[in-house]
């Protein structure tokens, strides 16, 4: 479909089930970036572009916001929360791209989770560098920002194994139902992580839009304590979700055919 209409981009590359999707879908792609993608796959399908070159745009533009977030300043931090949207953009629009053109693929959703992995880790080490308050690769802040990177892949880790459990089962992929643990006291838990979305700190697109407020907060009174902040905020919800997400895991059917 070298050249789709705007109309035929809306019905095929973004039909109802996408954006209802209860844990693939991100929360600023629901509220505007799915009513902004459309228009971007549009102009991608009309250049011609394959849909993995799209993913690569996504993970360019993530790991380009981590480099640039670790140049201290206010200036740095606007253009490292700019770069992180046009990131949702791309992710938004590289999967339309596919659905649209006939081109999904298994090394295309591979390209994309890796993506994910590499975006959410470069923000949180730029992050850690930005609070050390200089370009260096050690100090306290730097290993603090590696910890809470490390510990945030191992959160995705625990997500993308149940898939990789289920499928050496042999089995097919579960249904939301199964997210709900068995005990109370965890379900309990899970709904209120739900509400608070305190896990969401250690996301590229969340925590872009908070060290952005921490920057601005910094500029103000002077020096990186509010920045140094967020970081502390990254390294504890990491360090707390990877026990609690494995917790639930377990404590659900998502293991159980």
């Amino acid at each position: 479909m070298p050249r789709p209409t705007l109309g035929e981009v809306k019905e095929q590359g973004q039909p109802r089930w996408v954006v209802e999707r209860v844990n693939d879908e991100h929360l600023f792609g629901r509220l505007y970036m799915r009513k902004l993608s459309p228009r971007a796959t549009w102009v991608f399908a009309r250049l011609g572009w394959s849909p993995n070159a799209v993913t690569a745009a996504f993970i360019v533009s993530g790991v380009a916001a981590g480099v640039v977030l670790a140049f201290g300043g206010l200036a740095t931090a606007i253009i490292a929360a700019v770069l992180v949207q046009a990131g949702l953009l791309f992710d938004c629009a590289d999967g339309e791209l596919a659905r649209l053109t006939k081109r999904t693929s298994v090394g295309g959703v591979y390209l994309d989770r890796i993506g994910h992995y590499l975006c959410d880790a470069a923000l949180i080490v730029g992050l850690g560098v930005r609070a050390q308050g200089q370009l260096t690769t050690s100090g306290k802040y730097v290993t603090a920002g590696l910890a809470a990177a490390l510990l945030a892949m191992l959160v995705k880790a625990e997500t993308d194994n149940v898939v990789v459990a289920r499928a050496a089962a042999g089995l097919t992929a579960h249904d939301d139902a199964a997210l709900q643990p068995r005990s109370a006291g965890l379900a309990r838990a899970r709904r209120a992580a739900s509400i608070l979305k305190v896990h969401r700190i250690i996301q590229a697109i969340e925590l872009s839009v908070l060290v952005l407020i921490a920057a601005i907060v910094d500029a103000i009174r002077g020096g990186l304590l509010a920045t140094r902040i967020v970081l502390l905020a990254c390294l504890v919800v990491a360090a707390v979700m990877v026990v609690a997400h494995l917790a639930a895991i377990v404590a659900s059917r998502r293991l159980s055919s």
